[in-house]
């Protein structure tokens, strides 16, 4: 069975919902390594992601993360919608977040002035390969895996495993992360299929600041 060919009751969660949260929603710009995960492009030009991969994605990405030491798992966001839930994804899994400016060395120089700000990760997890692009240098520097959130506009040069997804909105972004937290939990048997988590995806979500 192909990505695309996943019953929609086998999906993580309901189709409406990953709409919904906007999870399909490209950009008017599509790159040759993101071709493959792309559904159509609209009259308007906004090209849209295959939300079926995005889910196929998110399982791949559970099993693989579940088989590191999650205080050996870096996830980095540069993006404001992406400091909660990168925070919240590292609160449940035991992660280090990076959520401000990452200041160059963070992977690579052991001397780097500062408290916890030197670390030696096995893994790296970042929300868009654009905007956290230190990170993904310094993780291609020293041979280190990197799964990245890409909407249709990334390039995924040094990204080994492609998670398709919108990484601008703010409900996309609480949806995938809440996914992924979710999957890697039921990877390392913490949490079963059938068992619900004690957290939603709204926990997941940045609040919305009113003037």
């Amino acid at each position: 069975m192909s990505e695309t060919e996943i019953p929609e009751a086998e999906l993580l969660t309901p189709m409406d919902k990953y709409l919904a949260a906007g999870c399909h929603i490209g950009t008017q710009v599509k790159t040759q390594d993101m071709d493959p995960f792309v559904y159509r492009q609209r009259p308007i030009g906004l090209y849209v992601l295959d939300v079926r991969k995005t889910d196929e994605r998110i399982r791949t990405a559970g099993k693989f993360i579940a088989r590191f030491d999650a205080s050996k798992i870096v996830v980095v966001s540069g993006r404001v919608y992406g400091k909660r839930p990168v925070e919240t994804f590292a609160y449940y899994m035991g992660a280090n977040a990076f959520t401000e400016r990452f200041v160059p060395g963070t992977l690579t120089n052991p001397n780097i002035a500062g408290p916890r700000v030197y670390v030696e990760p096995e893994l790296v997890i970042l929300t868009d390969p654009r905007t956290d692009q230190q990170a993904l240098s310094e993780a291609a520097r020293i041979g280190v895996p990197v799964i990245a959130l890409c909407d249709t506009d990334n390039q995924t040069t040094n990204v080994d495993l492609v998670i398709p997804s919108n990484n601008r909105g703010r409900k996309a972004l609480a949806l995938v992360y809440f996914l992924l937290t979710r999957q890697v939990l039921r990877e390392r048997g913490t949490l079963t299929e059938e068992e619900e988590t004690a957290f939603t995806a709204e926990d997941f979500e940045p609040q919305v600041q009113r003037f």
